[in-house]
């Protein structure tokens, strides 16, 4: 039987990963107005996922060995470093981008894929430092990444980007209130 404890972080990380995927998302969305075919489609959001999984266990790597030297210091640290990337993640928002300037396709697909990814990093750092079940966190970060992405694209096909910058609001948002969870505990 499932602990209230498991659920719970589970329900924690998942909006997480959507937080997290919602970068994937919005950049999707704009990529989304460029033609694609579905096989390209999926390939896009298999790498983006495959980014998402990879740069928070680097993240979480880097966080475990921190606590272990920093102690509780270092959960204060990572309750700053998820409100300072919500922050900018919603401040990013308000910028005017024209879209996505590169292709997906070879290294362009490489650098999108990390571009969305980057943060992820820095979350897998905090969530390193405060013990968070790793197998769990990497299967929703790449799992929800990976879905997002795949809608963003699709959807960008029908939508002209009206919604990029609600949901990099709303990722900014979440992002937020968990660093503030981790520091006020």
């Amino acid at each position: 039987m499932l602990s209230v404890a498991y659920i719970g972080e589970f329900i924690t990380l998942s909006l997480m990963a959507i937080a997290l995927g919602m970068d994937a998302f919005s950049v999707g969305l704009g990529m989304g107005m460029i033609p694609l075919r579905l096989r390209r489609i999926f390939s896009i959001g298999v790498v983006v996922g495959l980014f998402h999984v990879i740069m928070p266990f680097a993240g979480i790597i880097l966080g475990h060995f921190l606590s272990s030297h920093l102690g509780s210091i270092a959960t204060y640290a990572g309750g700053i470093l998820l409100l300072i990337l919500g922050v900018q993640m919603f401040l990013s928002s308000f910028k005017d981008d024209a879209g996505p300037m590169i292709k997906p396709i070879g290294m362009g697909l490489i650098v999108f894929a990390l571009s969305v990814s980057l943060d992820s990093f820095s979350v897998g750092l905090s969530l390193g430092m405060s013990n968070v079940r790793t197998a769990l966190t990497l299967i929703l970060f790449g799992a929800f990444s990976t879905i997002l992405t795949w809608g963003g694209l699709l959807l960008g096909k029908k939508v002209r980007g009206v919604l990029g910058k609600y949901s990099e609001m709303l990722g900014g948002s979440i992002l937020c209130s968990f660093g503030l969870q981790l520091i006020l505990n």
